[in-house]
């Protein structure tokens, strides 16, 4: 680093540091959090609600978690799909989007649709993929995004309808880009062979993207089925980071493709997306570091990790807790049962046991530390089957993205037909005023 940045960096961090007096003096809410951990009402949604508390005179009250799209529960979907045996990821789709259950014959043409728009436009995989290959699918994906407006003849029309054709290629193509993305880094930074397989319409998203994925292009129903099932689990959530984004954004005017790719950068943010990933990193260390077959051994060293002694030295149980649910996620209920199918099928039943072991320890540990009552999220488990699918930790993310455009699509959506102005928040400045002082005096 030069002597410019040297001095500078510490000039840029020393003066846009906010006094922390200020927020309690001006009741600023930091992270739009209040005191009590819940979220400051901005808005009004439609597109699904997580419910894991609630509140009595302003004091939170644990609850079991719950998951709703438009008013469904998700556990309610999640049995109406295996009931049947079908794929649910899609037909999540349409009801995020539309506010409506398909019927047979609409999702048959919806599948239909998305299937037929897989493919992208001519030279893009050469050009835009291939000859610029990026060390982050993330990256690669959010670049690629704003590519495919020079490639819409109309790309800045904002009209309901348009809205939906352009939205509903990005969805179709999501699986595709970051597919190639990543078989693009393997070669380009890893060495590894150039592996493209063409695309193909009459597959599922879940089963398209362990296609698209493997070199011989070969998995089993159940690594489709909880693929699928995690997916649809990661479809929306209420008005997380992402999502308020998206809303912000669309509520510019902006097009598909800038609105769309902020809301893929702020899902690449470690903060956000990445949670799945520093699960599979603390598991792997735990595996290194302790004999976790032994119980004490595996709770003594998760008592290291909340004491900031082993493993990244956060302090954090990754997999443990939620910013709303209290004593359960609904989505790591659901993803328990799956995940335990699918080790049976793996014969990875004592890495499994692991995880519920982990799941188990923290719980009494915050319990015996704090006296509160933690749950394991999503993640715990979704980080286990990505792992048992052996799909590489580069695409975790990317995956969540696949499946958190959904609702992006129905908050942009959701922004441009009910409120017609653009979100400006205030800020208070509280510098004082400087006297200007000519270059010589300076």
């Amino acid at each position: 680093m030069s002597k410019f940045f040297d001095k500078h960096v510490q000039k840029a961090t020393k003066n846009n540091k906010i006094d922390p007096k200020f927020y309690k003096q001006y009741n600023v809410k930091t992270g739009l959090r209040n005191e009590n951990g819940t979220g400051v009402l901005v808005g009004l949604s439609q597109v699904s609600s997580v419910e894991g508390y609630t509140l009595v005179d302003g004091e939170k009250i644990p609850a079991e978690g719950n998951l709703l799209y438009r008013g469904y529960e998700i556990g309610d979907l999640v049995n109406g799909f295996q009931t049947d045996q079908r794929f649910g990821f899609e037909e999540t789709i349409y009801l995020i989007i539309f506010g409506e259950l398909p019927t047979a014959s609409e999702l048959d043409e919806f599948n239909a649709l998305l299937g037929s728009y897989r493919d992208l436009p001519s030279s893009f995989v050469e050009n835009m993929i291939l000859k610029n290959p990026s060390s982050n699918i993330m990256n690669k994906l959010q670049r690629s995004i704003l590519v495919l407006y020079s490639f819409d003849d109309d790309p800045e029309n904002i009209s309901v309808s348009n809205i939906l054709d352009q939205s509903l290629k990005l969805i179709a193509r999501f699986p595709t880009i970051i597919a190639y993305g990543f078989q693009a880094m393997k070669h380009y930074f890893n060495n590894k062979s150039l592996v493209i397989h063409q695309p193909r319409e009459d597959l599922s998203t879940a089963e398209y993207i362990l296609y698209l994925i493997r070199t011989d292009k070969q998995y089993t129903e159940k690594e489709a089925e909880v693929l699928d099932l995690c997916m649809l689990l990661h479809a929306d959530h209420g008005a997380n980071n992402s999502a308020f984004a998206t809303h912000v954004v669309a509520s510019s005017g902006t097009d598909t493709y800038s609105s769309i790719s902020t809301a893929v950068g702020s899902l690449k943010g470690s903060k956000h997306g990445g949670a799945n990933l520093f699960v599979r990193e603390m598991v792997d260390d735990i595996r290194v570091h302790c004999d976790y077959t032994q119980p004490d051994k595996l709770k003594a060293y998760l008592e290291k990790i909340l004491d900031k002694k082993a493993n990244n030295k956060s302090g954090l149980i990754y997999g443990m807790g939620h910013a709303v649910y209290t004593l359960s996620d609904p989505r790591a209920e659901i993803l328990r049962k799956k995940a335990y199918e699918l080790a049976l099928e793996k014969d990875r039943v004592e890495e499994y046991t692991l995880y519920t072991d982990i799941e188990k320890f923290s719980k009494q540990l915050m319990y015996e530390r704090k006296g509160i009552k933690v749950s394991a999220n999503v993640d715990l488990y979704s980080g286990f089957i990505y792992s048992t699918l052996n799909i590489p930790k580069e695409l975790y993310t990317p995956i969540f993205a696949v499946s958190r455009i959904a609702g992006w699509v129905a908050h942009r959506i959701e922004q441009l037909v009910s409120d017609d102005k653009i979100i400006r928040p205030a800020y208070q400045f509280v510098l004082d005023k400087s006297s200007y002082k000519g270059m010589n005096h300076r």
